[in-house]
């Protein structure tokens, strides 16, 4: 065995000692760990109190301390969430989140069109790759990925967003895949985590996202756009701590005839909007307003 696989055994083996504590074991362990977490290390604080002082110039101090304290709460039961997905139940998974009219989208794939589906780094991403449960039997459902520079951490991610029949295609690979997919007239859902930061040599657009003038990717709209693809926003919100709910959002009846940009501003629009109605649950740690300048 080399180093490599002993790497990833010991982190698999921790990862899956944290996935059987059970829920209400597990969210005690949270509430414990928010504490060091915020207060000791403080994790990206400076970063996650810049992004929300930007974002959100007409909050006041004690309204920002509010949500960078709800967010780091959040945040620990998101890392608790992540290793749970590793063993928990398709019956639990099913119960915890909750994906609405689905019947439209299982409608689609019936009809033979497949669909790009706008999702962000809001809520609960990790547990998303469940939706291949609950989509067509003839639909395949995957999850367009970056990879990750630590690659013991970067393979067990890859292996947990696997457990219930989701794919992953790795970024540089997205548009082969789907023309792959399209030519052999399989129906596919492809999810894009579409709020990622480009690097500046990747900059082609920017548009106003929270009170900033952002850079963003547009890969998804030109693969969307290509094939003609349905468009959709998964718009998730949670419901209690645990459970959550997730709604398609259709951004266009007819995304191909749209300007060029268009149907990138229709997700950001509905991304801030989700954002906007329950804030702690946006990943504020991540430097998504590195290239990014406010707007007043």
């Amino acid at each position: 065995m080399n180093i490599e696989n002993i790497k990833f055994h010991l982190l698999n083996t921790t990862w899956k000692s944290i996935s059987i504590i059970p829920f209400p074991v597990m969210y005690i362990l949270s509430d414990i760990m928010f504490y060091p977490l915020y207060y000791l290390i403080k994790y990206r604080r400076k970063i996650v109190r810049k992004n929300l002082v930007e974002s959100f110039p007409e909050k006041s101090t004690k309204e920002i301390i509010r949500i960078e304290k709800d967010f780091y709460r959040f945040f620990v039961d998101i890392i608790f969430e992540t290793c749970k997905f590793a063993t928990i139940s398709e019956k639990e998974m099913r119960k915890r989140i909750v994906y609405e009219n689905l019947e439209d989208i299982n409608a689609l794939f019936q009809q033979g069109k497949s669909i790009s589906l706008y999702m962000s780094h809001y809520c609960t991403w990790e547990w998303v790759p469940s939706m291949a449960l609950h989509l067509d039997k003839n639909a395949l459902a995957a999850s367009i990925y970056h990879k990750l520079r630590n690659k013991t951490v970067d393979r067990l991610m890859y292996q947990n967003r696997k457990r219930f029949g989701g794919l992953c295609v790795e970024m540089k690979e997205t548009l082969r895949w789907v023309n792959e997919q399209l030519k052999n007239n399989n129906v596919t859902l492809v999810g894009y985590i579409a709020d990622q930061s480009p690097s500046k040599k990747y900059v082609h657009y920017f548009l106003d996202f929270l009170n900033h003038s952002t850079p963003v990717f547009v890969g998804a709209e030109k693969i969307t756009k290509k094939y003609k693809l349905e468009a959709f926003y998964l718009d998730i919100k949670q419901v209690k701590r645990g459970y959550y709910e997730a709604r398609f959002v259709k951004l266009h009846d007819n995304p191909a005839e749209l300007p060029d940009f268009e149907l990138t501003n229709l997700y950001y629009a509905q991304l801030e909007e989700t954002i906007r109605r329950q804030p702690k649950l946006y990943l504020w740690s991540h430097n998504r307003f590195k290239y990014a300048k406010t707007t007043r």
